[in-house]
């Protein structure tokens, strides 16, 4: 399977929270050390920073084709891949908002003919965690290109969705809670939540709860007819062994970043959800590398921001070619958000954590003052 959601999670532990008490500079950006962090990623995409209300920093950077000449450009649909997840989530705690979603109920409230395993103890919480024990396309079969056939087979059909997810996990058997494990199933079967309470599809969901309310013209969920950017794998077009429908409540979303930005500053000033429900969303949990519901939540350090450290809520998407962060700085009031549409742009972010990569290397070109 090509999606790998936030690896970072088995190992980020030991490093999170070391750094909390100190604050970086006023937000100046420092553009000729940003120029130089991606002109050495060679970046191809777009990147956001806003603060508060105003998008302070926009740019695009390479080409759409690796040796192209067309450019990129800003304002295209961008597939979101895993952030759908947390605007799911979001979904998921506007149910409990309103009373009728309990997060810490089985999940056979819901959907009382259920067929996951335990899903008489499986609740909404461990699901949005990952640790529902839930099987994993990452355990194959692999099919072409190394994509399990769940992202290929037919809508409707027993090889992809939920009656999928339901099967046999092929490992041994345990009760959730389980070990964390990152998987598309798991929201998946959140979304057969969501539309069980609501007697709505996800797609009415997405629209009449996020993208009619917030104005958001470009967001839809796959399939669409509108001209999405494409990815590219070792320098040629992304294998056609997946189809981005498949992917629904975990990765199906697309739009542009404007209107990704548009939902970040709903979310964080209270639009969407309550304040105490978005806490609850946000709460990192060290126990399972500080994932959160549908995000994840954590301290790092930056570099060049003497005995700074800050707080990120991080939703990282990745099918294909396409990658993208997005990234919430609640403390400063900020968002940063960047696509790539190369292979291997997971590694080109690297992990703030770490200190190292892309996103930590535009955090501090922006947070800090040049030593």
């Amino acid at each position: 399977m090509r999606i790998l959601g936030a690896l970072f999670v088995s190992i980020l532990a030991p490093a999170a929270s070391a750094q909390t008490q100190a604050t970086p500079t006023a937000l100046a950006i420092d553009e000729a050390r940003l120029a130089a962090a991606m002109q050495a990623a060679d970046f191809a995409g777009t990147l956001l920073i806003a603060k508060g209300d105003r998008i302070v920093f926009e740019r695009a950077y390479g080409t759409v084709e690796p040796g192209g000449t067309a450019p990129h450009r800003l304002g295209r649909i961008w597939r979101w891949a895993s952030v759908s997840k947390q605007i799911t989530a979001t979904l998921a705690m506007q149910e409990a908002a309103a009373g009728r979603l309990d997060l810490d109920q089985p999940i056979t409230r819901y959907l009382p003919r259920s067929k996951a395993p335990h899903a008489d103890i499986l609740t909404s919480r461990m699901l949005m965690q990952h640790v529902s024990g839930l099987r994993s396309t990452d355990d194959g079969p692999l099919g072409t290109d190394g994509w399990n056939p769940f992202y290929s087979a037919p809508l409707g059909s027993l090889e992809t969705g939920v009656p999928w997810c339901e099967g046999p996990t092929g490992k041994p058997d345990s009760p959730p809670p389980a070990a964390f494990r990152y998987g598309d199933c798991d929201f998946i079967l959140m979304g057969a939540v969501l539309e069980a309470i609501t007697g709505k599809t996800y797609a009415q969901l997405i629209r009449e709860r996020i993208a009619k309310p917030l104005g958001l013209r470009s967001v839809g969920v796959f399939p669409t007819r509108k001209t999405t950017v494409p990815g590219f794998e070792s320098g040629k077009p992304e294998s056609r062994a997946f189809h981005l429908e498949n992917f629904g409540p975990a990765g199906a979303l697309y739009g542009t970043t404007h209107d990704l930005f548009a939902f970040d500053r709903a979310l964080m000033t209270g639009k969407l959800i309550p304040s105490a429900l978005r806490a609850q969303m946000w709460d990192g949990q060290p126990r399972y590398g500080y994932t959160a519901l549908g995000q994840w939540s954590y301290d790092a350090a930056i570099k060049g921001c003497e005995g700074a450290g800050l707080h990120l809520v991080e939703r990282r998407g990745h099918i294909g070619g396409v990658s993208l962060r997005n990234i919430i700085l609640p403390e400063h009031d900020m968002v940063v958000i960047m696509t790539w549409n190369r292979g291997g742009a997971e590694e080109g972010f690297g992990e703030v954590w770490q200190q190292a990569g892309l996103a930590h290397d535009v955090l501090a070109a922006t947070l800090c003052k040049a030593s």
